[in-house]
């Protein structure tokens, strides 16, 4: 019974509410203007929009984006470099103030735990994107030392606000401290663009994907055919990702 209520409420908000909008036009359209094109015009769009929000169709696109690479069993390198990927500046944490968002929140879990297992140094690469987000990677400095990490062990790179110049400004630091193996940390979403920037600026890295947002493997719930914003938010960093590689490739 909850799996059916929840089933149902996802028709009456957005973004299924809207679907359902869409599709009840389509109908008017062609039953009552005789519209016939534009009403299979839009009822085939919305149809595309309806599976994009599904995370029947989220977890296929996300987990082939995710297993681009997979974690090695026994990881070997002589540095750990996290990206960063979103921080608030003016929000309260445990220590001070300013805090990571979700994504590499999982990402410096990730990182920390190889951090202890090899005893290297970690290099966190994230400026300050916008006026009102933090300082990526002065953020992660202070939770690694409230973790535990000595500071000795920790390298900063605040510069950078995008893919490309996380990588042209850690490779200038890896290379000032002759670190030459590094092992990358990021989202598995995101690990693939990772690589092929590292890659252009000659630095050849250990892919260490972390913040997995779909499982490895799918079982069919008829829920998963409910329209989800998630779903949604999921496909859109598939699409995101893909076109951002691509213009790294071919344009950059």
């Amino acid at each position: 019974m909850v799996y059916l209520l929840k089933f149902g409420a996802s028709w009456i908000l957005p973004p299924g509410i809207f679907i359902l909008a869409f599709w009840a036009l389509a109908v008017y359209i062609w039953k009552w203007k005789r519209e016939r094109r534009l009403a299979a015009l839009l009822a085939g769009v919305t149809l595309v929009f309806y599976l994009f929000c599904t995370s029947l169709v989220s977890e296929r696109t996300m987990g082939w984006l995710e297993s681009a690479y997979m974690p090695p069993a026994e990881p070997q390198g002589d540095a750990i470099v996290m990206l960063g990927g979103g921080a608030f500046s003016e929000v309260p944490d445990v220590d001070g103030k300013g805090a990571l968002c979700s994504n590499p929140s999982s990402r410096l879990l990730t990182a920390v735990r190889l951090q202890r297992k090899l005893d290297v140094p970690i290099l966190l690469s994230g400026g300050q994107v916008y006026e009102d987000s933090g300082p990526e990677a002065e953020i992660a400095r202070r939770i690694l030392i409230s973790l535990g990490v000595p500071e000795d062990k920790i390298l900063v790179e605040t510069k950078s606000i995008n893919t490309t110049q996380n990588a042209r400004f850690s490779a200038a630091i890896l290379r000032e401290h002759g670190l030459t193996h590094p092992i990358l940390v990021t989202s598995a979403f995101h690990m693939n663009r990772s690589v092929l920037a590292f890659a252009k600026q000659d630095v050849a890295v250990t892919p260490y994907p972390a913040d997995y947002q779909t499982n490895l493997r799918h079982v069919f719930h008829y829920n998963k055919l409910s329209p989800q914003a998630g779903a949604l938010r999921d496909n859109v960093i598939v699409l995101q990702e893909v076109l951002r590689t691509a213009v790294m490739r071919y344009l950059e």
